[in-house]
């Protein structure tokens, strides 16, 4: 263990579940001692290295949702000032298309495309005359993790991705992580939107496989998808009601989740969710903790294409860069 000052953490991460806080924990570098406790700071932090960087990690406390994540990325903020990077990383409902063959395990980060930053709030706007318009600003992430997400989507179109290999090494700590975090044996399974899951029923055993979607198969490396993150208040079990938001929004929105929202209100912040369900009523939890697992894998794949220095420059002012916040 390692025992560093507030100031010289540069990228604080936001978690929401207790797997997804163990996965984040394990795939650290290394870990350090905490700090004594701040005034009026109730969060509780995990401090390490991950790729170089000094990073604190956040869980909500208990709860889910843009308001929780807010609160706890403002306490972050007070008591942690150099924070450049913040990143959101968990789990997320994916949304399958022709386009893009986002599978369970898969992993996406939010983009801009042009007419959004990458982050939308989906439940803030207003029904007009035209249909549904969005309102409200949210900050994209800094151009510095834009700028790095740019290179590492092109190395990945000639080399694959190292989320298999970190995930590797976490599960290698020991307890139950192997048996936690490895790729779920269970099938891959997306039914068609309009088939419902059968009532009381844990798994999708006894769905009607007639009405599977078919898709081009696909080898066990999680893939990197980039684009829209639509955040809200609700979780999504419906492919009906998730192909309503995503038609009403923008028509490309790759997953579902209910944090990033509350966070890019106040911060320049990136959503890294990995796929977990298909924001359906097929929603279980076997895809959980190896989808955890592989946000957290690409969240230290991306930090390895920063230089740690740089980020403290940011903050100590020798480099004109401005940090984007509302007080």
């Amino acid at each position: 263990m390692e025992d560093v000052s507030y100031e010289k953490y540069t990228v604080g991460i936001v978690c929401t579940l207790e797997f997804e806080m163990c996965a984040l924990r394990y795939i650290l570098d290394k870990e350090h001692v905490s700090l004594p406790g701040k005034p009026g700071d109730s969060n509780m932090y995990t401090l390490g290295e991950l790729s170089g960087h000094n990073v604190t990690i956040a869980r909500l406390p208990g709860t889910q949702g843009k308001s929780a994540a807010a609160s706890v990325a403002k306490d972050m903020a007070r008591s942690f000032p150099s924070i450049e990077l913040r990143l959101v990383v968990g789990v997320g409902g994916g949304v399958p298309s022709g386009k893009n063959n986002i599978r369970l395990g898969d992993v996406v980060v939010s983009m801009p495309d042009g007419q959004h930053g990458g982050v939308v709030q989906y439940d803030l706007g207003q029904n007009t005359d035209d249909g549904f318009t969005l309102t409200g600003f949210l900050w994209p992430a800094p151009e510095i993790l834009r700028s790095a997400v740019s290179i590492m989507q092109s190395d990945h179109r000639v080399s694959h991705n190292k989320i298999p290999e970190f995930m590797s090494a976490m599960v290698q700590k020991g307890g139950n992580l192997q048996a936690s975090y490895q790729r779920p044996v269970e099938a891959d399974e997306l039914f068609q939107s309009e088939y419902h899951h059968i009532p009381n029923q844990r798994t999708c055993q006894l769905c009607d496989k007639t009405r599977l979607v078919h898709r081009r198969p696909q080898g066990p490396t999680p893939k990197i998808h980039y684009g829209l993150i639509a955040s809200g208040d609700q979780v999504i079990r419906s492919a009906l009601i998730a192909a309503e938001i995503n038609e009403r929004v923008s028509g490309e929105i790759l997953c579902f989740e209910m944090e990033a929202a509350g966070i890019a209100t106040q911060y320049s912040c990136m959503a890294i969710r990995g796929i977990s369900n298909y924001a359906d009523s097929h929603k279980n939890d076997t895809w959980q903790h190896y989808a955890a697992g592989a946000a957290a894998g690409c969240a230290k794949e991306l930090l390895s294409y920063l230089d740690p220095p740089q980020l403290l420059n940011l903050y100590t002012g020798s480099n004109a860069y401005r940090r984007h916040s509302i007080s």
